[in-house]
């Protein structure tokens, strides 16, 4: 009896041993199941991170917008990628990686870099008296730039400017009027990086012009344009024949004068970008009729893009007649202003006297232009405007209608389907 019991226990004991093996196998089994997942869950993540890598490689290496489906193996496993267009100033990058049978999918945008972006950009930091004098402009102690700033050349500071934006410069030093700190004590609050990659500017914005003819205001010769805050201009032009005749802003936002030059005032109500081969003369002040400062989803945005020059106007006896009138002593643009081939000035820059240029945009020019002359030793204006420049927060994703591009793309933001 004793030995049948010892036997029923030696028993109860193998068949506990084994059901705890045997639930021990299965965790060690399902353990290394769960692991595999959890790594091929990473690698398929891994895969998608590299075709997301080849779409922004190919949009901007090869500058198309489209590429269908198309499926790369990287060694267990592989990745697909397609690239579409949204609009004319977005990409989606859709890519799925997979290894055995798991997937995963993420999505990228992508925006074209344009110069809208920047608060303020040069090719150069110096100005053109004549054609074989040039003389720098400087960043003095009452100048303030809260956005963006590039040159291709370096900067000319004298005092203490303040910047609340990154800057950036391709030279690699600072042109000084007092030999630097602490006489010269610019504030970089965002960092300066000095010997940056160059940006050339480019000389004309084919796809406003051709924008413009397609669907768009296309004129020729002298014209006045007027903003409206009802969502129309007023446009004189002896061409047409139109003497402050109303038309509505183009769908497409696209306004383009051939041959004349542009005299623009007025209170905007809409999108719009305005260009000329000739000067755009600002003859007035230009606001918003919606303000972004104080309303953040505005939907007023002005481009004023010129082949030659953007001149603020001090002067209303040129000739010019009915286009031409005299920008007020204290002038407002909302805007973002672009000189491809030369500067933006204020007329008679070193003579007149006025108060504050406040601008609300930007201002991209090829070469600096003066608004205004200073007193060396104290940095105290003696002629021009005061500047006032504050940057609008919205051109850093959104893009006035058919502002010229870098060149380079602008990575919006990605996330997983």
């Amino acid at each position: 009896m004793r030995k049948s019991s010892v036997l029923i226990l030696v028993y109860l004991v193998i068949v506990v041993v084994l059901a705890l093996s045997a639930s021990l196998v299965y965790m060690i089994v399902n353990t290394r199941i769960n692991f595999k997942n959890i790594e091929d869950n990473t690698k398929a993540f891994y895969l998608a991170e590299a075709g997301l890598d080849y779409g922004v490689n190919y949009v901007k290496s090869t500058f198309n917008t489209s590429l269908l489906p198309y499926t790369k193996d990287l060694g267990e496993g592989s990745f697909t990628v397609s690239v579409s267009p949204l609009g004319t100033d977005r990409v989606k990058i859709v890519s799925t990686g997979t290894i055995g049978n798991l997937s995963r999918t993420l999505e990228a945008y992508l925006k074209p870099d344009v110069y809208s972006r920047y608060a303020y950009f040069t090719d150069s930091e110096t100005f053109r008296i004549w054609w074989w004098w040039t003389v720098p402009v400087w960043f003095t102690s009452n100048d303030y730039l809260d956005g963006p700033v590039y040159t291709n050349e370096h900067y000319n500071i004298s005092g203490d400017p303040v910047f609340d934006g990154p800057v950036k410069s391709h030279d690699d030093y600072i042109n000084y009027m007092h030999g630097g700190p602490p006489n010269d004590n610019p504030q970089f609050n965002r960092g300066l990086e000095l010997g940056a990659a160059a940006m050339p500017m480019p000389t004309s914005a084919p796809d406003l012009e051709n924008a413009a003819q397609n669907n768009g205001l296309y004129l020729t010769g002298k014209t006045l344009i007027v903003f409206n805050n009802d969502g129309t201009l007023s446009v004189t032009n002896a061409n047409k024949g139109w003497n402050n005749h109303t038309v509505s802003i183009p769908d497409n936002g696209a306004v383009f004068v051939s041959g004349g030059n542009v005299y623009v005032r007025g209170t905007l109500g809409g999108r719009v970008s305005v260009g000329t081969d000739r000067n755009i003369i600002v003859t007035g002040n230009i606001v918003y009729n919606d303000d972004p400062r104080t309303n953040p989803d505005s939907e007023d945005m002005l481009a004023l893009i010129a082949e030659r020059n953007v001149v603020v106007s001090t002067d209303d006896d040129d000739g010019a007649g009915v286009y031409d009138s005299s920008a007020p002593y204290n002038t407002e643009i909302d805007a973002t202003i672009m000189a491809l081939g030369d500067s933006f000035i204020v007329e008679n820059w070193y003579w007149v006297n006025k108060g504050t240029l406040t601008i609300y945009g930007g201002v991209i020019q090829k070469n600096r232009g003066p608004v205004g002359t200073f007193d060396s030793s104290t940095n105290q204006k003696i002629s021009g405007y005061s500047k006032d420049y504050h940057y609008d927060p919205r051109l850093a994703t959104i893009t006035p209608p058919y502002y010229p591009r870098t060149g380079d793309w602008t990575f919006l933001s990605w996330k997983e389907d």
